[in-house]
């Protein structure tokens, strides 16, 4: 575990071999693999190729409905699944944000079968523009994965366009 990022809500670094690098700024982007959010766990995991932890992220905010998997508009749901991380927007109405390519294939055929949108525009992002300082409390997102805005600009400083995410229960 590092400490020097434990003020950034940083919770661990995992590097090969045991070694740590002396700072938690020491990860690449070109080390990040995929990311993985754990819905239950509340945390959001960088990973290298081996499916190894470089960063944890903990506390991250979900949808008013944070237990399932998003099926349609409107629900407040997280999706769940695998995804790619497609665009970022820096112009947020959050403080960053990184979009998620939901609705896949799948999605938008079963929200269609019951005659539903399945929705879109789920993002990670920090909190919203204007809060003064702080996260909001608990879970408000209408389906979003939120960080605080300390957490966002490191994560938008590693994960590029392309990045695979699976989002679990």
């Amino acid at each position: 575990m590092l400490g020097g990022g434990a003020a950034l809500g940083l919770a661990s670094v995992f590097w090969p071999d045991g070694a740590v690098p002396a700072r938690a700024q020491d990860i690449r982007a070109e080390d990040v693999a995929s990311v993985r959010v754990e819905k239950s766990a509340r945390r959001l995991l960088l990973l290298d190729g081996q499916d190894r932890i470089l960063r944890e992220y903990s506390g991250i905010q979900l949808g008013d409905a944070p237990v399932g998997h998003k099926q349609f508009e409107g629900d407040e749901r997280t999706p769940e699944g695998r995804y790619v991380i497609d665009h970022g927007n820096p112009a947020s109405a959050y403080h960053l944000s990184l979009h998620i390519s939901y609705p896949n294939a799948r999605d938008r055929a079963f929200a269609e079968s019951r005659g539903r949108s399945p929705g879109g525009q789920i993002f990670i992002h920090g909190q919203p523009n204007g809060l003064p300082a702080g996260k909001l409390p608990g879970d408000w997102t209408d389906g979003c994965i939120a960080l605080s805005n300390a957490e966002i600009e490191q994560l938008w400083s590693l994960v590029g366009d392309g990045t695979p995410i699976e989002i679990t229960p």
